[in-house]
């Protein structure tokens, strides 16, 4: 039932956070280490599109679902308007590659094994993502995930898309 489900809702694996970040603040800055190597993941290198930042980890079962589902929104979406990034945070990136492997998906990851970018952001629990505007200011904070989820994100992605902003 409900109780059960809002168990699984989110991994609460993520250390003692600074101030999480809300909408309507500035996304931080960060480039990292692609996971699957080439370079470096680089979030300015997206400004101008809408972003959704995606942290997860293999030992994290609601992000694993919501992996696939994140995938499909992205082939919805047009590639020139929106980008979905997302930040690993196995401490063992080979955990993260083996998923990827078989769970393929067509945007970029980039690694963190050592959390640091979780702090800068906040983090509280896992999954957690974010939707970034085209000028860099988060528009939405998206904790845990559960089947269902996705609707609620593919409206608030198209929204910027399309342009409508939310001021929150």
């Amino acid at each position: 039932g409900a109780p059960a489900l809002l168990a699984v809702v989110a991994c609460l694996a993520v250390g003692s956070p600074a101030t999480a970040l809300d909408a309507g603040d500035r996304a931080p800055g960060f480039a990292l280490p692609a996971l699957e190597g080439g370079g470096q993941l680089d979030l300015a290198k997206y400004r101008g599109k809408v972003v959704w930042l995606d942290f997860w980890a293999s030992w994290c079962p609601p992000c694993l679902s919501s992996l696939p589902e994140l995938e499909k929104l992205r082939t919805q979406m047009p590639e020139k308007d929106f980008q979905i990034l997302a930040v690993n945070l196995d401490k063992d990136p080979r955990k993260a590659l083996s998923f990827l492997k078989k769970n393929p998906v067509g945007y970029p990851s980039a690694s963190d094994p050592e959390g640091r970018l979780p702090e800068k952001f906040g983090l509280k629990t896992m999954p957690t993502s974010y939707l970034i505007d085209r000028d860099g200011t988060i528009r939405l904070v998206h904790e845990g995930y559960r089947s269902g989820d996705i609707e609620t994100i593919r409206r608030e992605v198209r929204k910027l898309v399309e342009g409508c902003l939310l001021y929150t």
